[in-house]
C-alpha cells in the first residue's frame, strides 16, 4: 500500500472508532463505505469482510472504556449477543453469494431506513436499573437472532439495530443500550469476518490499519459520548443525517454500476 492509502485507512479507522464509542454499534455503518469510496477498495465483499474484522476490534476497545464507566448491562448484552451469533453466520453466508452491486444497493436501503427511524423521538428516557429476568430474556432472544442475521448480511456490525433492539426488549436507557450494544458488535463482527475470511474476503493488513486508527478514535469517542450525554436526541439526529447522506451516495454508486 502507498502512503496515501495507509493514511486514508488510518483516518477511516479513526472515524469509525469515534462513532462506535460515541453512538455504540451504529457507528460501524460507515465502515464499509469508507473502505470503498475513501480508501479505494474495489470489491464490496472484501470491504465488508475487512470492515467487519476492524469493527469488531474497535468495538472491543470502546467496550472496555464503557465497561470501566459501568454503562454496560452485561446479562442482557450477553443473552442478546449469544442469540445473534447463529443469525450473523447465516446472514453472512447468504451475502457472500450475492453480486457486489446488489449487496451495496440493499446495504444503502437498510442505511436509509435506519437513518429515517433515528429521527423518531424515544418515548421515554429508559430504565437505568434494568435486570435480566425470564420475560426480558424471552424478548431478547428472538430480537437478537434477527439482528444477528442483519448484521451478518450487511456486514456492518448491526449496532444500528442492536441499540433499538436492546431498548425494545429491556427498556434500558440510550446510554446503557449504546454501551451494551458493543458486546454484540464484537460477537457479530467476529463471526462475520471469520465467515468472509474463509472465502478470502478479508485484507488483514488493511484491517490492522483500521484498528490502529480506531484506537485513537475510540479515545475521542469516549469523550464525545460524555459530552453528548445531555444532548442525546440532537446527537442521534445529526448522526442520522450523516448516515442518510452516505446511503444516497452508496445507492447512486451501486445503480451506476448495474
Amino acid at each position: 500500500m502507498d502512503p496515501a492509502t495507509i493514511a486514508l485507512a488510518l483516518a477511516s479507522g479513526a472515524i469509525v472508532g469515534t462513532l462506535l464509542a460515541s453512538f455504540g454499534g451504529g457507528g460501524s455503518i460507515l465502515a464499509a463505505p469508507l473502505l470503498l469510496y475513501l480508501v479505494g477498495v474495489g470489491d464490496a465483499h472484501v470491504a465488508i469482510g475487512t470492515s467487519s474484522l476492524a469493527v469488531a476490534a474497535n468495538a472491543a476497545i470502546g467496550l472496555a472504556g464503557h465497561a470501566r464507566a459501568g454503562r454496560v448491562k452485561w446479562p442482557c448484552a450477553l443473552v442478546f449477543a449469544g442469540a445473534g451469533l447463529a443469525g450473523s453466520l447465516g446472514g453472512s453466508t447468504i451475502a457472500k453469494h450475492l453480486p457486489g452491486d446488489d449487496l451495496l444497493l440493499a446495504f444503502s436501503i437498510a442505511m436509509a431506513a435506519i437513518a429515517l427511524s433515528m429521527f423518531r423521538k424515544p418515548q421515554s428516557d429508559g430504565d437505568g436499573d434494568v435486570h435480566l429476568d425470564t420475560h426480558v430474556a424471552a424478548r431478547l432472544v428472538p430480537i437478537g437472532l434477527l439482528t444477528g442475521f442483519a448484521a451478518g448480511f450487511f456486514g456492518i456490525g448491526g449496532g444500528f439495530l442492536i441499540v433499538p433492539g436492546l431498548i425494545l426488549a429491556t427498556h434500558m436507557t440510550m446510554a446503557n443500550a449504546s454501551a451494551s450494544s458493543l458486546v454484540s458488535v464484537v460477537a457479530f463482527g467476529s463471526a462475520t469476518s471469520f465467515n468472509y475470511a474463509l472465502s478470502g474476503y478479508v485484507d488483514f493488513a488493511l484491517a490492522g490499519l483500521l484498528v490502529g486508527g480506531g484506537v485513537i478514535g475510540g479515545v475521542i469517542g469516549l469523550y464525545v459520548a460524555r459530552v453528548l450525554a445531555a444532548r442525546a436526541l440532537l446527537a442521534r439526529r445529526l448522526f442520522a443525517v450523516m448516515v442518510l447522506v452516505v446511503a444516497v451516495y452508496v445507492a447512486a454508486k451501486a445503480l451506476a454500476l448495474m
